[in-house]
């Protein structure tokens, strides 16, 4: 095989590299982003797009409103289809929230206008946390 299209047993690569290397992020440019922002930790420490990452080093990735933690398995250093790219860490990511525990938007039905003050009122108490509601006021 050519070097940097397989999985390498030996090395190590960009942390900006591999995260877009093995599909964690859409581009390139936005795993770079993604550390710059202080989103990116390795082994606990923030990373810079340019630190090195070698196996067994566990990634923390805050993407897209979701937090992922791999530990890296394989070194890539070039970006690989999502079979291979599955080989090369260990998910230890939270499960993702079901569906029905997603915020749900108020739909109101078609023709009925602008909403009162007093809907609104009223959608902004349904739409308040638990502990945090407030009383009725009249």
């Amino acid at each position: 095989m050519v070097s940097g299209e397989a999985p390498q047993a030996e090395g190590s690569v960009r942390v900006d590299a591999w995260i877009w290397a093995v599909r964690l992020t859409k581009t390139r440019s936005q795993a770079a982003a993604a550390c710059r922002a202080g989103h990116v930790r390795v082994n606990g420490e923030r990373a810079k797009p340019a630190q090195a990452l070698r196996a067994g080093d566990e990634v923390r990735l805050r993407h897209a409103g979701r937090d992922r933690i791999v530990v890296v398995s394989k070194i890539v250093k070039k970006r690989v289809g999502p079979p291979v790219a599955a080989e090369c860490f260990v998910d230890n990511s939270p499960p993702l929230p079901p569906r029905e525990a997603a915020v749900q938007v108020p739909v109101r039905d078609r023709g009925t206008g602008r909403p009162t003050k007093r809907d609104r009122r009223e959608m902004e108490r349904l739409q308040a946390p638990r502990g945090r509601r407030e009383p009725d006021v009249p």
